[in-house]
């Protein structure tokens, strides 16, 4: 059976990790800027605005909440959402430490593939 090796590396590793996925797709992202313009969102009226079916929509809207990017409540038929600020600066701001890191090992000259 195939093991899972995301556990072997470091848990701020394996948080940028998380992060990245969770705007790896471009539905997420622009579900985070209609939220972010509308500062609280009703479900329904994201799929007003983007392409995409209420399905679609409902579940890139778990997969944030899930990732603590997206906080939430669901009364009824009405399903309210608006953007997690605290985490999503945490994350940036980790990954944007993580990126510093990286590129400091940067050759000063170019790349070794050149």
């Amino acid at each position: 059976m195939a093991q899972n090796k995301k556990t072997e590396f470091p848990e701020n590793i394996q948080r940028m990790a998380s992060f990245t996925k969770l705007l790896s797709h471009p539905a997420r992202i622009a579900i985070l800027e209609v939220l972010a313009k509308k500062q609280t969102c009703v479900c329904g009226e994201i799929v007003e605005i983007l392409p995409l079916a209420q399905s679609t929509v409902s579940q890139h809207l778990k997969d944030l909440k899930e990732g603590g990017l997206v906080k939430g409540e669901v009364e009824g038929t009405t399903s309210c959402y608006c953007i997690h600020w605290e985490n999503l600066s945490q994350a940036y701001h980790e990954f944007s430490e993580h990126i510093e890191l990286i590129q400091k090992f940067k050759i000063k000259d170019g790349s070794c593939c050149e």
